[in-house]
C-alpha cells in the first residue's frame, strides 16, 4: 500500500489545501494530511481545531486522515510509514521554498517529495492572505471549505 504525507499549517485550510490533498490521493492509496505546528508561525488557529476542521471536510473521502505531526516531519514520515512527501506548488516562489525542505526530507529519510502544481484558479489562495482578508472584514467564504470561515471569524473575533 502506498502512502503519502501531504503536511502544512492549514491555518487555515484553504480550497487550494484541499484540491492537492485529493489529487494526491488520486495518486497514492492512502494520503495522511499531517498538520504541523510551525516554530516560525503563530498561529490563528490552535493545531486541534485545524486538525478537527481538516477530519470535517475529509470525512467523506476514503484513503484521506488527518493527524498532528508532533514533531520533526521527517519522523512522521516514518512512523506512518510514508513513502513520499506530497506538497502543492502554486507558483515558482513556493518552488524555492519547498525545494531545501524536499532535499532535507530525502537526506533524513530517503522519502522522496512530490510536488503536486495547484490548480490555477487557487494559484492567488493562501492561508496568509485569508486570515489578511477576513483580519480586514473581507468575505474568505469562496477560499475555505464550509465551516473553517465561520473558525477563522471567530478566533479573529476573540484575539
Amino acid at each position: 500500500m502506498s502512502v503519502a504525507v501531504c503536511p502544512g499549517s492549514f491555518d487555515p485550510l484553504t480550497l487550494g489545501h484541499v484540491d492537492v490533498v485529493r489529487r494526491a490521493r488520486s495518486m497514492f492509496d492512502e494520503v495522511v494530511v499531517g498538520v504541523a505546528r510551525n516554530s516560525g508561525k503563530s498561529p490563528l488557529l490552535a493545531a486541534e481545531q485545524r486538525v478537527a476542521l481538516a477530519r470535517g471536510v475529509f470525512a467523506q473521502d476514503a484513503g484521506i486522515r488527518v493527524e498532528v505531526v508532533p514533531g520533526l516531519l521527517a519522523d512522521f514520515v516514518r512512523q506512518v510509514g510514508a513513502s513520499a512527501v506530497v506538497k502543492g506548488l502554486r507558483g515558482g516562489a513556493d518552488f524555492d521554498g519547498e525545494l531545501p525542505m524536499a532535499l532535507m526530507n530525502r537526506h533524513l529519510t530517503g522519502v522522496e517529495s512530490v510536488f503536486v502544481v495547484g490548480d490555477p484558479a487557487l494559484a492567488h489562495v493562501a492561508s496568509s492572505l485569508v486570515k489578511d482578508v477576513a483580519r480586514y472584514g473581507g468575505s474568505i467564504d469562496d477560499l475555505v471549505p464550509g465551516g473553517v470561515a465561520d473558525a477563522v471569524r471567530s478566533a479573529l473575533a476573540a484575539s
